[in-house]
């Protein structure tokens, strides 16, 4: 591409959203984006328009979600036992297994042009955990990777204490992404016993709660997020 590049990126708080309404948004924002680099094929260099940057930011009610690579059974809870616990399913075309959304954790999606910033799938993964590795650590919350495994987690080279605390799957067509990350701030974390999340089964999962002990100002998470992507990813957030 030799268009402009745009790095923009335009942010929005959603606030709380049902999870299957802001899949479809999420899906408009990417489609147009895509449809834009499609066109731009077909023009002059000089008529091309750059493209759009999304970061959405949003918790969800009750739900689990399941990769397109994902195995079912990885869901321990009956459609019955869902509805009890006030939970919805859904089968997406993101990347990963399972995982659970719901209030207190902070949904990520960012819906990024990479023809923007760089064509790397892995650098965008490990731009998105280094954004919540940095919020951690201004809690004093020492986090890292673990190998082979996407998301940030907590010791995660000591099998016994091992635990994740923010989750990713993305889904990424013609170098545009969707989905994004899932990161425990005030989560409720007896939803996580209902599924074997991620699909990793010998390692537990935290919150920034259940580590300082006490609730944590949501708003201030998002600020601090909001700096480091834009730092990491050397663009502009507009509000």
């Amino acid at each position: 591409m030799n268009y402009l590049q745009n790095h923009k990126v335009a942010f929005r708080d959603l606030g709380t959203m049902d999870y299957k309404e802001c899949w479809d948004f999420q899906e408009e924002l990417f489609t147009k984006t895509v449809a834009q680099k499609t066109a731009n094929r077909e023009l002059p260099e000089e008529q091309q328009l750059p493209t759009e940057n999304h970061l959405l930011f949003v918790e969800h009610p009750h739900v689990y979600t399941l990769g397109k690579s994902g195995d079912i059974s990885h869901l321990l809870v009956s459609n019955e036992q869902l509805e009890e616990k006030h939970a919805t399913y859904y089968k997406i075309n993101r990347g990963g297994d399972i995982t659970y959304h719901g209030p207190g954790q902070l949904v990520g999606y960012p819906i990024l042009d990479l023809d923007n910033f760089f064509t790397d799938i892995h650098k965008y993964l490990r731009f998105l955990e280094e954004a919540i590795i940095l919020t951690l650590k201004d809690y004093g919350i020492e986090a890292g990777r673990s190998s082979g495994e996407t998301g940030v987690w907590l010791d995660a080279e000591d099998p016994v204490k091992a635990r994740k605390i923010c989750a990713m799957g993305v889904r990424c067509s013609r170098w545009v992404t969707m989905h994004g990350f899932g990161f425990n701030v005030n989560s409720d974390l007896d939803y996580f016993g209902n599924i074997i999340p991620c699909g990793i089964q010998d390692k537990a999962v935290t919150s920034m709660q259940k580590e300082l002990g006490r609730e944590v100002d949501m708003n201030e998470v998002k600020e601090k997020i909001k700096q480091y992507f834009s730092a990491l990813f050397n663009c502009e957030i507009i509000e």
